[in-house]
């Protein structure tokens, strides 16, 4: 994108936007990032929505300058930022939120792949940003790995070693979302060390509450069952204590 030298008033460039892109036309977000519910399960890991910025598709620049250099990651992540001005702006400018997002994404696809490891890294690099993943669902056949990640280290950017875990999947730590980021033969996933889990998906979310609910149905109906059991039993004492006194067993 070319670079136009025309000087806004501030007043004009208080009222500008980041442009509106069009979504990408591939399949890639959706397939590996939406699908399989990457941003929302994120943002409730993260919490604090107010403050902190999980998103797809979202503009990235150093400012907000209607003729310059836009980067648009896959996913992204900014902790302690203003949300709601980057949501106004429509984008995320460095200069006006005080700081890089913390880490971006990129998902290969065959039109973009070498872009994401050259170029993209470059700029990516200087605007700062500590943690650069790229995750190939073919398994390295667009990206020269089916899972990398860049550290910013003194400003530079330095490969991030992936634990290989056996053949199809691998993982490496992420210092800002605190999970391993992992490729899971073809798959993204994300594993807390904490819990000692994988965040749900929202297929795995819905079976969840489904089970929740069985089991509280369950526990109910037995509840229910041990209350008639009891109540059937405290009538069978109370009809043999009258047929003892009929009989004048007891007072």
């Amino acid at each position: 994108m070319t670079t136009n030298t025309m000087t806004l008033t501030p007043e004009a460039i208080r009222l500008q936007r980041f442009p509106d892109f069009p979504p990408r036309n591939d399949m890639q977000n959706v397939s590996h990032l939406h699908r399989y519910s990457v941003i929302s399960s994120i943002a409730i890991h993260i919490g604090d929505p107010e403050r902190n910025l999980v998103h797809s598709e979202l503009p990235v620049a150093p400012t907000l300058d209607p003729w310059g250099k836009y980067r648009i990651p896959d996913f992204i992540v900014a902790r302690n930022c203003d949300v709601a001005g980057a949501e106004e702006l429509g984008g995320y400018a460095i200069d006006r939120q005080g700081k890089p997002p913390d880490l971006v994404m990129e998902v290969a696809s065959p039109t973009t792949a070498l872009n994401d490891y050259t170029d993209k890294r470059v700029d990516y690099e200087s605007y700062g940003i500590p943690e650069y993943w790229r995750f190939d669902p073919t398994g390295g056949e667009r990206y020269d790995a089916p899972l990398a990640a860049d550290l910013l280290v003194d400003g530079r950017y330095e490969p991030m070693e992936i634990e290989c875990l056996d053949e199809g999947r691998g993982r490496a730590y992420s210092e800002v979302l605190e999970l391993y980021i992992c490729w899971e033969n073809g798959r993204l996933r994300f594993y807390d060390p904490v819990a000692e889990s994988y965040l749900r998906t929202h297929d795995e979310l819905a079976e969840w509450a489904e089970e929740i609910e069985t089991r509280a149905e369950n526990a109910e109906s037995r509840a229910n069952a041990e209350s008639r059991a009891r109540a059937e039993a405290q009538a069978e004492a109370r009809r043999l204590r009258e047929r003892l006194r009929e009989l004048g067993e007891i007072e």
